[in-house]
């Protein structure tokens, strides 16, 4: 039988920190590349506003990625601490600061830059005053999250100085910074949760399976990415810089390679996860060769990061947190299995663009195309198991 309509009765959107935030990062993956595809293939926007790429980056950190760390950690953290963080106007309001940056950068030639970096600037520390009493209650390890959106934050910050001083490689820099970050979170957070998701789902078949932990192992890889930002704040783009990627891509590819991949490809909601981690390696072993040696082929390491680990981490949490916590089966419906493959398309059509110099503008209509298409078809299963209720009317 059918659930009834969603009616403000029923209507849920605001009754878990993952319901709006997952909408907003679905709503605003087609939203952003949509209007970056449109000015790049029609060279229409605002006089006086940003740069058009250092919109495009801002809002992917920024707005996309942004949107969906907050509704990873509204959701995870409870999880972590057993206590409810956030739901209802407080939630709707955390969700208004976030569309409320978008606005600003959206009309940044005619707003003062002062007042546009204030309001966009305001979601981090906001998202950081909502998770910090129930994380300070918590296990000492989940606090580093808090760094972590203080260190976001920073990065946004410096990019709203250089947009005031016109220093567009300042702003680049702050980007870079952002872009690390998140790949230190994906390093912790696909750490935990790949091998156990994998684990999970093979021992359906073979209870006899294990992925066994190897602390060392993990601590190297983290901190491999770490140190990737810290030396990408002091020497980007530098020898120094592309050697510790090429580093660092080996020690996650043995990180990868105990996850057991090939036992994972039966199950869409894991597989995904394995597809958005390897993309990590990928990134870091193309920003290595880059660095090095300056090849064509590898120029788009930045979008192996950006279209390859992050979108696809992401469509691959969204996806499998919000059938869960919403009481579904964890089974990937038609569409969604349609989607996961989709934005991997996207990523490497997006990556492997320079290898056609006179198609390269093609290539990258045709990578936001195929990306707007995989957010979209995640927005049609979605949207109703957003809004709506759970489906064993437990809480949440």
């Amino acid at each position: 039988m059918s659930k009834p309509a969603i009616t403000g009765k029923n209507f849920a959107l605001f009754s878990y920190g993952f319901r709006p935030f997952f909408l907003l990062t679905g709503l605003y993956a087609v939203i952003a590349v949509t209007i970056w595809l449109l000015t790049l293939f029609t060279g229409t926007w605002p006089d006086n506003n940003l740069p058009p790429y250092l919109w495009h980056g801002h809002e992917m950190i920024f707005g996309f990625v942004a949107a969906a760390i907050a509704g990873f950690l509204l959701t995870a953290v409870p999880s972590w601490t057993g206590q409810r963080v956030i739901a209802g106007w407080p939630l709707a309001g955390l969700a208004a600061a976030w569309i409320g940056g978008r606005l600003v950068l959206a009309f940044h030639a005619s707003l003062p830059p002062e007042f546009t970096a204030i309001v966009d600037l305001a979601f981090f520390p906001l998202l950081g005053l909502v998770l910090a009493p129930s994380l300070l209650r918590g296990k000492a390890r989940n606090m580093i999250f808090l760094l972590f959106l203080a260190v976001l934050f920073a990065a946004n910050l410096v990019f709203h100085l250089a947009m005031v001083r016109s220093d567009m490689a300042l702003a680049s820099r702050g980007l870079l910074l952002g872009i690390n970050t998140v790949l230190l979170i994906i390093s912790i957070i696909g750490g935990r949760i790949v091998p156990a998701f994998t684990q999970g789902a093979v021992r359906r078949k073979d209870n006899t399976f294990t992925i066994r932990p190897l602390p060392m192992l993990d601590r190297a890889a983290i901190s491999s990415i770490f140190l990737v930002l810290v030396i990408d704040l002091i020497w980007p783009y530098s020898t120094t810089a592309g050697w510790l990627a090429v580093i660092a891509a080996l020690i996650h590819t043995v990180r990868f390679a105990r996850w057991e991949t090939r036992r994972a490809v039966s199950e869409a909601l894991v597989w995904i996860l394995h597809a958005g981690y390897a993309w990590v390696i990928i990134g870091l072993a193309l920003k290595g060769i880059f660095l090095l040696t300056g090849s064509l082929f590898s120029s788009a390491w930045l979008h192996a990061f950006t279209t390859g680990a992050f979108a696809t981490m992401i469509l691959g949490v969204m996806t499998r947190a919000a059938l869960g916590h919403t009481g579904r089966p964890l089974v990937a419906p038609p569409l969604v299995v349609a989607a996961y493959v989709l934005i991997s398309l996207a990523a490497i059509v997006r990556v492997s663009g320079p290898l056609f110099p006179g198609g390269y503008l093609n290539s990258i209509a045709a990578s936001g195309v195929i990306w707007i298409a995989a957010f979209t078809l995640f927005l049609i299963v979605y949207t109703p198991i957003l809004l709506a209720p759970r489906a064993d009317d437990g809480p949440g």
